[in-house]
């Protein structure tokens, strides 16, 4: 007979939310395991977040380089190794899964490798991978399989010619141009980390934005910025006619009527996720969905007794940090140790050159809800700490309500920028307003100082250089 275990709680999927639940339900003394077929850390540690931002990193520094002269630096030569660049972002993918890894000891969390499956509720079987054929028998069950990326119709993946940003971060060879369908924030930083080290390339959006969840002053920015950093950007954009040949890929751009036919190294498909359920539970376990995302209540509760779910599968905003909160939650609620809370207010960032961060409603959503609203913006080229780093280029641009000066959106393009939104999303959680957050004296000089600059404009005060 195959092992039996017995838990408070499995998880099934290793990701931002399954390792989180599971060390939080470890830190409350309860017994758990996480069951994940590949390494702790999921697509974001392993495929997505971490890697990609160590692309990023070394593409931002090689530009640094290559501009070494803007700070009265000189450099003989400048050069990079594509392979080695690749080797770097796993490696640092790596030493983040040895560190979940760690927690899990730590907080005797049982960690299995495999596909977790729901036999019934209350019973999960490993199948495949090391531990196939162990049966789990617990309490409750955490659902969090995550996403995967979406694939574009018709188009077979191969990690060479044709990739989703999971074969991009493996990459041996660097293409001479690239292709990339789809300008969300995926799309837009490997665009950027390309474009950086010399790639040719074109990126594609269907929607007549950039960043098309962002604020459209933002994305025109950046939109801007890109076409002058030698990126081909074309929006309101069909991509049709993909074909793979010997010598790359083939694709019509299709705009209207107009019809561009295009020839490049490779294509990166980056049009968005679909839910990873496959295989998570049998066909006897009716649980409730949406667009094939589960669907949860207050408690992160599926309608099935002893069984959870949290992080990208109860569906968007698809955000590591969303599904982490997400996960402690639900499992705070799951053994008392707090009222659980569904997501509200969260940031979203995109780590490209200029950075963009965002918090709260654009400023389109808050004229289309007839709410009467102020803004304050404040350019980094006015800032004497992003002037003296070279970096001046973008705002930050502060939405009050004109009524109770209610925080409604803030919206930063800039260096930076992921870094600086959390002082409004910290003000927007405690209901601060633009007032209070410029009555708080921030040093001087940094970049900073731009937040509060801001949030002065909103009253026409703002007075710093």
């Amino acid at each position: 007979m195959a092992e039996t275990n017995e838990y408070d709680l499995v998880v099934i999927g290793g990701g931002p939310a399954g390792y989180a639940g599971a060390i939080r339900a470890g830190q409350l003394g309860k017994k758990v395991a996480c069951v994940e077929m590949e390494r702790p850390g999921g697509t974001c540690l392993n495929w997505g977040c971490i890697p990609s931002k160590a692309l990023l990193k070394s593409a931002e520094l090689y530009q640094k380089m290559l501009h070494a002269a803007d700070f009265g630096l000189s450099t003989e030569s400048v050069g990079f190794d594509f392979e080695k660049i690749v080797s770097r972002s796993r490696n640092v993918a790596d030493q983040m899964a040895n560190g979940i890894e760690f927690l899990f000891k730590k907080n005797k969390v049982d960690y299995f490798r495999g596909t977790g499956h729901i036999n019934v509720p209350g019973m999960v079987e490993i199948k495949d991978g090391l531990d196939k054929g162990k049966f789990l028998k617990t309490k409750n069950t955490l659902l969090a399989t995550g996403c995967k990326m979406r694939p574009f119709p018709g188009l077979k993946l191969d990690g060479e010619r044709v990739m989703t940003s999971r074969e991009a971060l493996v990459q041996k060879k660097q293409p001479d141009s690239v292709l990339i369908i789809g300008a969300g924030a995926i799309g837009v930083e490997f665009a950027y980390f390309y474009n950086a080290l010399g790639t040719d390339v074109t990126l594609v959006e269907v929607l007549d934005q950039v960043l098309p969840v962002e604020d459209e002053e933002v994305a025109k920015l950046l939109g801007r910025s890109f076409k002058k950093q030698g990126v081909s950007v074309h929006l309101g954009t069909k991509v049709d006619n993909v074909k793979t040949t010997k010598g790359g890929v083939t694709a019509d751009l299709v705009k209207g009527d107009k019809v561009t036919p295009i020839k490049v190294d490779a294509v990166l498909s980056a049009i968005g996720v679909i839910p990873n359920l496959e295989g998570a539970f049998s066909s006897k376990i009716k649980l409730d969905q949406d667009r094939g995302y589960l669907t949860v209540n207050d408690r992160y509760a599926t309608n099935v007794a002893g069984i959870y779910a949290a992080g990208d599968i109860i569906g968007p905003p698809w955000l590591a940090h969303v599904a982490t909160y997400e996960a402690i939650q639900a499992v705070n609620g799951m053994f008392g140790a707090g009222e659980p809370k569904r997501v509200g207010l969260f940031p979203g960032c995109t780590y490209c050159l200029p950075q963009v961060a965002s918090i709260g409603k654009t400023e389109q959503a808050i004229k289309e809800s007839g709410v009467p609203y102020k803004i304050g913006k404040f350019p980094f080229a006015a800032s004497g700490k992003a002037v003296a780093s070279n970096a001046s280029e973008g705002f930050v641009k502060v939405i009050s309500a004109e009524t109770d000066g209610e925080i409604l959106g803030v919206h930063i393009i800039g260096a930076d920028a992921t870094e600086l939104i959390a002082e409004y999303a910290l003000a927007m959680e405690l209901e601060a307003t633009p007032h209070e957050i410029h009555e708080t004296i921030h040093a001087h000089p940094t970049l900073s100082e731009a937040l509060m600059e801001a949030a002065a404009a909103t009253e026409n005060q703002a007075i710093h250089i």
